[in-house]
């Protein structure tokens, strides 16, 4: 089973500072067919605008993952952590027992453009925790490069779920052909430019709903950046 969920369909948010479109339900916006898919929760693709951001707010039993398409996300939770995220980088904080944290865009003039990504945890009340590594496009070029990992296999981040986040870059001829588990779910978003996934053509903010399926197909990249999760049915 394959659905695209085409980037106009999904949810808007403009609060001035800060644009946001939601693939699944979250805050005002409530649709019952997209209340998320497997164990994936929330993709909020969020616009800050330059001297900007989220002040300081709490969760818990929840794994954050921040992907950042273009400019800086400043971080500081009170773990101690105070970092900046920029593009390349993946970041995943779990809340666990609980963690406050903000986040902001300090640039005098340059929106800060990232995906923020919520999973639900495989174990609840774990102790919160932090973890931000570096992907370089070499890593993604033609290719799926696994950056989320509940064992942090491949130097990839370690995450709390029953899950796993890969990222590629495909252009031209570059192709890439990865197996799935068909009693599991699969999801894709299309970060920057055009591809096509299992034959359905996908542009920037398209998502793909899978199910049931044994294999996806990357193909005919045009400037393409995506993330494929790999979740629990």
């Amino acid at each position: 089973m394959l659905h695209v969920r085409r980037a106009a369909e999904r949810g808007q948010a403009d609060h001035g500072w800060l644009k946001s479109q939601h693939s699944f339900s979250f805050a005002e916006y409530h649709d019952p067919a997209f209340m998320g898919w497997g164990n994936l929760r929330v993709i909020n693709e969020d616009r800050i605008a330059a001297g900007t951001g989220f002040g300081t707010h709490g969760h818990r039993d929840m794994e954050i993952v921040s992907y950042v398409i273009s400019g800086n996300l400043a971080h500081k939770d009170n773990m101690g952590n105070v970092k900046g995220i920029p593009p390349g980088d993946v970041q995943r904080m779990s809340a666990g027992t609980g963690v406050t944290h903000s986040e902001f865009n300090h640039a005098d003039n340059q929106e800060t453009h990232f995906l923020q990504i919520w999973l639900l945890p495989h174990t609840a009340g774990i102790a919160p925790g932090y973890e931000q590594k570096r992907f370089e496009s070499t890593q993604k070029r033609g290719q799926l490069c696994l950056v989320a990992d509940p064992e942090g296999k491949d130097g990839a981040v370690t995450i709390h779920s029953n899950a796993r986040i890969y990222s590629g870059l495909f252009n031209g001829e570059e192709s890439a052909n990865i197996a799935l588990d068909p009693q599991r779910k699969a999801y894709v978003q299309v970060v920057k430019g055009r591809v096509t996934v299992a034959g359905n053509a996908l542009e920037q903010g398209d998502g793909l709903l899978v199910a049931e399926e044994s294999s996806l197909q990357f193909t005919q990249g045009d400037g393409a950046e995506v993330l494929l999760f790999d979740l629990q049915a």
